[in-house]
């Protein structure tokens, strides 16, 4: 090995897997020679009764092997540990074993004879994407269903991890299809009310009439058609965590309610006479700029800083590419998304493709486009063209009249708010609106006027 990689790691480890005894001892001692710990199997058995035990940052397998080949194991490993970044080495090596093992979600393939610099650099750039990120107890614990290379992701796991031990209320921003909900099930296991329940409920997805009966109860015969006493979602999440998504889609009206039931710490169900204490602790989330819509009057500013004690930003899918192949290569395999579908995987150029996509509905859309494609594939490596064809139907599928009438407001919008270069007295005269509603028209499709000046 090159004296130009000394000391170059810090005792990250490495599963090494040969069923050659001389091999597995010659790139012990190179590995170990630049700073990685390195523990070995003669066998993917081994390997597989191994990793919980030692919980690797990086596995590297020979291909071919007697009982258990290298493809075999990595998928073997990846139905249980889908982060775990791998990389086979084979002096068989052809085009179709690369393209085979890349689209198993495999790292890295190298063929022999090892070129010692090239294997060095794959180790180096696979340990970066798996910095950070534990396979052990603790993932399984709190973080086992966020599935991430992205540093950037990392970074807001770590935030998690320290906020989860208090008990303040926390928001979480983001786009629709990031995955705020995982997030605020990762902060309940990874706190001290993991124990407790975790209750989730969408507000915006709730009649504003129904929502007080939702979250507080109600008393029988408090209005028509409550024909027994019933218990509310704060009740039901007593001790636990109540997570409460679109909050900014909550009116004006409720949010006084909630605010007292915070600040109280007490709620009464709709109908009662009296109040009924709560311990619980509230995860909120939503896609507004809530700052924003309690500076212009739309958001309770008091209600706001009570939520929003501390602000955890998901990225967008756009900014975590690094993630994309991970994410598609599980939905492609996962049993509960693909129904048995033949596809198992995506060919070299239909994975290109899918990593510069924009992904404008984020995980989500990236979930329902690979759900698409394996229900149309008639082969386990699915081609680009189908790919390009799904993609295709999806932005040109027609639109419901709702959505049609919201692109249109929003494209009339930029185009009055370009023509006036921002100014919204001028743009709402023309719009015929005054500044109030103009501004709650600009609130709902996220435009900022300064941004036209």
């Amino acid at each position: 090995m090159s004296n130009s990689f000394p000391n170059q790691f810090n005792k990250q480890s490495i599963l090494l897997v040969d069923d050659d005894p001389s091999l597995l001892e010659l790139l012990s001692l190179r590995f170990t020679a630049v700073g990685l710990t390195v523990i070995t199997a003669g066998s993917g058995i081994e390997a597989l009764s191994l990793i919980p035990q030692c919980y690797p940052d990086l596995i590297i397998t020979d291909l071919r092997m007697d009982e258990m080949d290298g493809v075999q194991l990595s998928r073997l490993i990846q139905q249980n540990y889908p982060t775990l970044p791998i990389i086979i080495i084979s002096a068989h090596g052809t085009i179709k074993e690369a393209v085979d093992a890349t689209c198993e979600g495999v790292f890295g393939f190298i063929t022999k004879p090892i070129d010692h610099g090239e294997l060095l650099d794959k180790i180096a750039k696979a340990l970066t994407l798996s910095s950070g990120n534990s396979h052990g107890k603790e993932v399984e614990d709190w973080r086992a269903k966020i599935l991430t290379r992205s540093q950037l992701m990392e970074n807001l796991l770590n935030e998690v991890k320290r906020l989860a031990q208090g008990d303040a209320s926390l928001f979480i921003h983001g786009e629709s299809g990031t995955g705020k909900e995982l997030i605020a099930q990762a902060i309940h296991k990874a706190s001290p009310r993991h124990e407790a329940p975790f209750i989730a409920v969408n507000c915006s997805a709730i009649p504003e009439d129904l929502l007080e009966s939702e979250l507080f109860g109600h008393r029988k015969g408090a209005f028509s058609g409550a024909f027994e006493h019933r218990q509310g979602l704060f009740q039901a999440a007593d001790t636990g965590t109540l997570f409460l998504d679109e909050i900014g889609d909550m009116s004006a009206a409720f949010q006084v309610k909630l605010l007292r039931a915070l600040q109280e710490r007490q709620i009464r169900p709709v109908g009662a006479n009296s109040s009924i204490a709560v311990d619980v602790r509230i995860v909120s989330a939503s896609h507004h700029d809530l700052e924003q819509k309690s500076h212009d009057g739309e958001f309770r500013m008091d209600l706001y800083y009570r939520l929003n004690v501390a602000t955890l930003t998901l990225p967008k899918l756009s900014e975590r590419r690094e993630d994309i192949s991970l994410l598609a290569n599980y939905f492609i395999t996962h049993p509960e998304s693909t129904y048995g579908y033949v596809a198992k995987g995506f060919s070299n150029q239909a994975m290109e493709l899918l990593l510069s996509y924009d992904w404008p509905g984020n995980i989500r859309q990236l979930q329902n486009v690979v759900e698409h494609v394996s229900a149309l594939a008639t082969t386990p490596i699915v081609p680009v063209n189908l790919v390009e064809r799904v993609l295709q139907e999806k932005s040109n599928t027609l639109q419901g009249l709702k959505e049609a009438k919201c692109q249109f407001e929003k494209e009339y919008l930029i185009k009055l708010l370009k023509s006036v270069d921002g100014n919204v007295t001028q743009a709402a005269r023309l719009a015929k609106r005054n500044r109030t509603e103009f501004y709650k028209l600009l609130e709902r499709h996220q435009l900022k006027p300064t941004r036209f000046k």
